[in-house]
C-alpha cells in the first residue's frame, strides 16, 4: 500500500511566509494559521474567501487545509457556533491560512498578477506596496481596457472614461478607488480596481483620470491558483488544487 504523504499546517505556513512574507501585511490586518484542525494535512485548496461551500467541497475532496486570501476571522471573535465558518471548519478537522494584505503587496502576489493579466510591464509599487503602476505596450482606451478585464477576469465591469488615451495603467486589486489620487500622481492614465464609490469616480474624471472598476472577487480571484502552483512545486507529493465553490458572492442582472 502506498504510503500517503502528509504535511503540518505550519509547514505550509512557513512555505506560504516566504512567498508573502507577515511583515508585509497592514497592521489592522489578521494573517497567518487562523483555524488549526492540528490534523495532518495530505491535501490543499486555495481559494480567495472560505464560505460554507469551498469548507464542503474541501471535506469532500479530503483536503485537510484551505489556504484562502480573505482572513476567515478578521473583527473579534466574542462566540463560535458550530454553523459558522471557523466551526466548520473544526468540526470537519480542516485548518485554514489567510494570506491577505501582505499577500497583494507581495513581488507575484495579488497586484502583480493582475498587473501580469492586464499586460502592464515596467511595474513600480504604489498605495502603500498593494498597488502597481506602469506602462502598456499601446495606448489604448477606457473602453477597450474594460472590455479585457471582462475577457481576462471573467469581470461584469463599469468604468469612468476621461477620454483620452491611457498609455500609462495603475492598477489596485479588491477596493483601491480611494488611491485614484495617488494613481493620478504616479502619471497614470486609468486606474483599474476592484471597488471604488460615486464621489471617487467623479472626482478622478474631474482631474482627467479613467477608472475602470471589475470587481473585488473578480480582479484578486487569480492569486487563487497561483498559490496552488505555489504550493505544488514547494511541497511535492501534497496535491493543491483550485477552489471550484469560491463564486462572486454578487448576482448580476
Amino acid at each position: 500500500m502506498a504510503v500517503i504523504k502528509t504535511v503540518t499546517a505550519g509547514e505550509v505556513l512557513q512555505q506560504l511566509q516566504a512567498l508573502a512574507p507577515p511583515e508585509l501585511a497592514e497592521s489592522w490586518d489578521n494573517i497567518g494559521l487562523l483555524v488549526d484542525a492540528g490534523a495532518p494535512i495530505s491535501r490543499i485548496l486555495t481559494t480567495l474567501d472560505i464560505t460554507p461551500a469551498v469548507v464542503a467541497e474541501a471535506a469532500g475532496k479530503g483536503c485537510g487545509l484551505i489556504v484562502a486570501h480573505h482572513p476567515v476571522i478578521f473583527a473579534p471573535l466574542k462566540a463560535l457556533s458550530a454553523g459558522s465558518v471557523p466551526g466548520l471548519l473544526l468540526k470537519n478537522g480542516i485548518s485554514a491560512i489567510c494570506m491577505h494584505t501582505n499577500l497583494d503587496a507581495a513581488p507575484g502576489g495579488v497586484n502583480d498578477t493582475l498587473a501580469a493579466l492586464l499586460g502592464m510591464t515596467d511595474t513600480t509599487v504604489f498605495a502603500g506596496g498593494c498597488g502597481r503602476v506602469g506602462a502598456l505596450a499601446a495606448p489604448t482606451t477606457a473602453a477597450a481596457l474594460a472590455a479585457l478585464c471582462e475577457n481576462v477576469l471573467g469581470a461584469r465591469v463599469k468604468y469612468a472614461d476621461a477620454g483620452k488615451p491611457v498609455r500609462r495603467l495603475a492598477e489596485v486589486s479588491g477596493s483601491g478607488g480611494s488611491f485614484w489620487e495617488e494613481a493620478l500622481a504616479q502619471g497614470a492614465d486609468c486606474l483599474v480596481t476592484g471597488e471604488a464609490s460615486h464621489h471617487h469616480a467623479c472626482d478622478a474624471l474631474q482631474a482627467g483620470l479613467s477608472v475602470v472598476v471589475a470587481g473585488h472577487w473578480a480582479t484578486e480571484r487569480p492569486i487563487a491558483a497561483v498559490l496552488a502552483g505555489y504550493l505544488q512545486k514547494a511541497l511535492p507529493g501534497i496535491p493543491a488544487e483550485v477552489s471550484a465553490r469560491d463564486a462572486d458572492p454578487y448576482t448580476y442582472l
